[in-house]
């Protein structure tokens, strides 16, 4: 058990106000076993649990072992999970009264490597889901989709500060696109479906998402330097680090996640983000080597000829703004320190 994870958990179901209103509810969680899909099917059933609310979960996802492995200490009679790949999950004899669809290829090598894959999950995906919603009478259907929805702005103008109306530039000759460009079509999607079907979909747009619970083996850049830390290697850089981003941690990004679902505008998109948390790759670097005094980690960089081929984006300098998100009552509770801190103390 990951005792700073469990903390957590316990810390966001005592913000009763994001949770109570889907007592005597069933949700499906698509993507079940991932990192924001696992957390919040747990936060849920804990707080049904504690606070003798009946919320029904259905959990889909790919992988038995993993599910078994991932729920252990929550199995009980409202988790129901589904096995299945997402292109042929059948919910058609379910009584479901809200979605989260959150199931997706997240891995930037896989996106370079099998962007075909990438596409055609998340296009196949969602639309599989999507027709099975048509006549349903759902109460709401949230999809997770990225910060890489906004492409790129001119770096010459400073950190984008970007709103939910803007939209930047996406190079779709390149192969790295199939993620962030799969994102967009399928936030067109979704909203098609909405308006031509009457299916009462919100987008979430998150930003980069960690915390306690991010697998030790994972390989996105935040698990990297964490890694690095624990044990007391050097942070190798294969670019300059001056890509620009905010970040946010998991349990804030749960609460945002059930603030969209319950109360966002059907067919609008929200950002999900810490506006404290703006930083580059590089100072983000330096803030894992500095966490703690007996540290011996230095940043080195080490940078590749073509760093696109590695599956890195292009420079970007972007941060989310969540004002929009906050003017529903939701506010991130989690400082960028205390971020790094837990992510690091959660995987040790």
């Amino acid at each position: 058990m990951n005792k700073v994870l469990e903390h957590d958990i316990e810390l966001l179901i005592s913000y009763k106000q994001y949770f109570e209103s889907f007592a005597n509810t069933s949700i499906l969680v698509t993507g079940a076993t991932g990192l924001l899909g696992s957390i919040l099917i747990k936060a849920l059933l804990k707080f049904s649990s504690e606070n003798n609310k009946l919320i029904t979960v259905y959990a889909a996802c790919r992988n038995k072992e993993k599910f078994a492995k991932v729920f252990t200490d929550y199995f009980c009679s409202n988790l129901v999970p589904i096995y299945s790949d997402i292109t042929k999950l059948d919910i058609s004899n379910l009584t479901i009264d809200y979605i989260i669809h959150g199931a997706s290829i997240t891995d930037s090598k896989t996106f370079v490597e099998k962007p075909v894959e990438t596409i055609l999950t998340a296009f196949d995906g969602s639309r599989n889901l999507l027709k099975q919603c048509v006549n349903k009478n759902l109460k709401g259907f949230v999809y997770l989709s990225s910060l890489e929805v906004y492409g790129t702005f001119n770096s010459n103008e400073g950190i984008k500060n970007a709103k939910e109306n803007d939209s930047g530039y996406i190079n779709v000759l390149s192969v790295r696109s199939s993620y962030s460009e799969g994102k967009r079509m399928i936030e067109n999607l979704c909203i098609s479906y909405s308006r031509e079907y009457n299916i009462p979909v919100k987008i979430a747009r998150l930003c980069q998402t960690f915390g306690a619970g991010v697998e030790y083996n994972d390989n996105r850049v935040f698990a990297q330097f964490a890694r690095a830390v624990i044990e007391n290697k050097d942070i190798i850089l294969k670019t300059k680090g001056e890509t620009i981003r905010n970040y946010c941690y998991t349990t804030d990004a749960v609460s945002g996640i059930l603030t969209v679902l319950y109360k966002g505008n059907v067919g609008e998109a929200y950002n999900i983000a810490n506006s404290d948390s703006t930083i580059s790759i590089a100072d983000m670097a330096e803030l894992f080597c500095n966490l703690y005094e007996d540290s011996t980690s230095k940043v080195v960089f080490d940078c590749a000829e073509n760093a696109e081929k590695l599956g890195y984006n292009p420079v970007m300098k972007l941060q989310l703004d969540s004002s929009k998100l906050q003017t529903l009552g939701w506010k991130p509770e989690i400082s960028f320190g205390d971020m790094c801190k837990r992510l690091v103390d959660g995987m040790r």
